[in-house]
């Protein structure tokens, strides 16, 4: 068979889950709820459910291939031209054009251990050398990141808020760590998050694509504005960083039913204020059973949370399913003992808890009364 090309054959292929539909068949369960993929549980704005329902009759057309009043509409709520925006199938998909922009075999590539999987697979898609830097507490370490830079470093990878630890880095570490980046090396901030985040001391990155610098920004409309199945995602930067990725994006990249939704649910500013206001009830919620049952956790700034358990996080999470809740094991990001959940609706964070419960009495380890780790807490 034909072989394809250095670095594809060391990259695992994604591995989705059953739908939804199947696992409910398998199990005979009806009431499954789905915490697994950081979803916004209050889905899409009604406004952008209009959007979709009205944009259907045009589905026979192609898409305006540069998304026209899209980036002239987001541009204007950033407070950027529309030069500065690059559209993309999700975020996922400006990440990708980053690197096969940027990115080539020889390069050496920046980015945290138990962050974001895409970082690694796309500098193994481009043939370039991961330098993968520890992390310290589950938060990037910058001033870490900062010394790895070489002659060789191409691109620094930082997610902010972290998937799947939820962490962040804080204003002043960024602005630390932006002083030390060599004016050749492009500096690309996750930030998928963006909106569920609250604290003060978050970082404003704005002002480095205003500069100038090589500098890329990533956002999304997958998470906080519901929007995750029409894959619609953006990168913020310098003109002529935008003129370079457009060179490699496909011309139809972002669906019509996507632009529409977009632009709608980019208005619905009260939908995007009670989905914040929901997330952060739901946190507060979950962080006072997770105390209560004396598990551990760690903090976050984004719309899930990581929770660790005594022994195989995979096994956690099919004793959750049974019981009709889906998580995420998070062993493929080297964390083999913890699971990822979702935030989810109150009924939805209460019917979690109480699975968990059931869990913990089902599941035994020697020696211990439980599956999962009833340590005191003391990284939260």
């Amino acid at each position: 068979m034909l072989k394809p090309k250095p670095g594809v054959d060391t990259i695992q292929p994604y591995q989705g889950g059953k739908p939804i539909e199947e696992v409910q068949r398998e199990l005979g369960i009806t009431d499954i709820i789905k915490l697994a993929s950081n979803e916004n549980p209050l889905g899409p704005s009604p406004l952008a459910v209009q959007a979709i329902a009205k944009s259907a009759a045009q589905v026979h057309l192609y898409p305006d291939g540069n998304a026209y009043y899209l980036k002239r509409e987001l541009a204007a709520h950033i407070g950027v031209s529309d030069g500065h925006l690059i559209l993309g199938n999700g975020s996922n998909d400006v990440l990708q054009l980053i690197a096969e922009a940027y990115i080539a075999p020889g390069d050496e590539v920046i980015y945290a251990a138990g962050a974001f999987v895409v970082y690694s697979l796309v500098t193994k898609l481009c043939g370039a050398t991961a330098v993968v830097v520890p992390m310290v507490d589950d938060t990037h370490d910058l001033s870490a990141m900062a010394a790895a830079i070489t002659d060789k470093t191409k691109v620094i990878f930082i997610a902010n808020p972290n998937n799947p630890t939820g962490t962040m880095v804080t204003a002043d570490e960024t602005a630390a760590f932006m002083e030390q980046v060599p004016a050749d090396v492009l500096v690309v901030f996750d930030e998928a998050y963006y909106e569920y985040v609250a604290r003060s001391d978050y970082p404003q990155t704005l002002p480095y694509v205003l500069e100038g610098r090589n500098f890329i920004i990533t956002r999304t409309f997958s998470k906080i504005y519901g929007l995750a199945g029409l894959r619609i995602g953006y990168g913020i930067a310098p003109p002529p960083l935008v003129e370079t990725l457009n060179r490699v994006r496909q011309p139809f990249n972002c669906s019509l039913v996507g632009q529409a939704a977009a632009r709608a649910a980019l208005k619905d500013t009260a939908h995007v204020k009670e989905s914040q206001r929901s997330n952060a009830a739901g946190k507060v919620f979950l962080y006072k059973a997770f105390d209560d049952m004396g598990l551990r956790y760690i903090e976050t700034e984004g719309n899930f949370i990581m929770l660790h358990v005594e022994q195989s996080g995979a096994e956690i999470t099919d004793a959750l399913l049974k019981q009709g809740v889906i998580v995420r094991p998070m062993a493929g990001y080297g964390y083999p003992n913890t699971v990822r959940v979702t935030i989810g609706t109150q009924q939805e964070n209460e019917r979690f808890i109480k699975a968990l419960k059931v869990v913990s009495t089902q599941l035994r380890v020697p020696g211990n009364n439980s599956l999962l780790n009833r340590q005191p807490t003391t990284e939260n």
